[in-house]
């Protein structure tokens, strides 16, 4: 994904345009990988993360002036992103999955000699794990999906990923362990099917 400065017909920046040499902009920049890997999973279609991005990022220019410099850039860009992902959604007709988490089933990770097993963050971090791990974590439901993705892959706080999904703290991290669990297990029934 490339973003370009607009030229005027004079040659220069289009007045008002972020420039690169705007603080602002090079910090903001800086994160387009993150937010475009989010939108990705969020969208789960390359074009949509694309226009996602885009349009995050022409609301954040737009809105610059509101940000407070020094507090945590990528998490209100992320937060942006987020508030914009539920609009179109609500606009496309489509509104995001709600799970009731009380109905959602624990598993314990167990062998069958019932010692435990490696943990889910444990498995996160083993690289031979990609192709399972992409795979399973793309299975997972949305609230959980976004909220292990967030955690555990964008290194947000708890605090970070409840403001972006605008849930208290509690059912972020409740979605979090969730979302683990489940990850924990189809990545579990990939290594026995393989």
């Amino acid at each position: 994904m490339v973003f370009r400065r607009r030229s005027s017909a004079a040659g220069g920046s289009t007045p008002g345009a972020p420039g690169d040499d705007d603080p602002f902009t090079r910090d903001a920049l800086s994160h387009v990988d993150s937010l475009y890997g989010t939108a990705l999973r969020l969208t789960r279609r390359a074009a949509d993360a694309e226009d996602l991005v885009q349009d995050t990022y022409l609301k954040a220019f737009r809105s610059s002036s509101q940000f407070t410099r020094g507090t945590n850039l990528k998490a209100w860009l992320f937060t942006i992103l987020h508030n914009t992902f539920r609009n179109m959604r609500r606009h496309d007709g489509r509104s995001p999955i709600d799970v009731d988490s009380e109905t959602v089933e624990l598993a314990q990770a167990v062998d069958a000699h019932g010692q435990a097993q490696h943990t889910p963050e444990e498995l996160l971090t083993r690289a031979t794990l990609d192709v399972d791990l992409q795979a399973a974590l793309d299975s997972l439901p949305d609230v959980f999906r976004q909220a292990v993705w967030l955690r555990d892959v964008e290194e947000f706080t708890y605090a970070e990923v409840a403001a972006m999904m605008q849930v208290p703290v509690g059912t972020v991290m409740s979605r979090i362990s969730r979302g683990r669990r489940q990850l924990y297990e189809r990545l579990a029934k990939a290594r026995v099917a393989g």
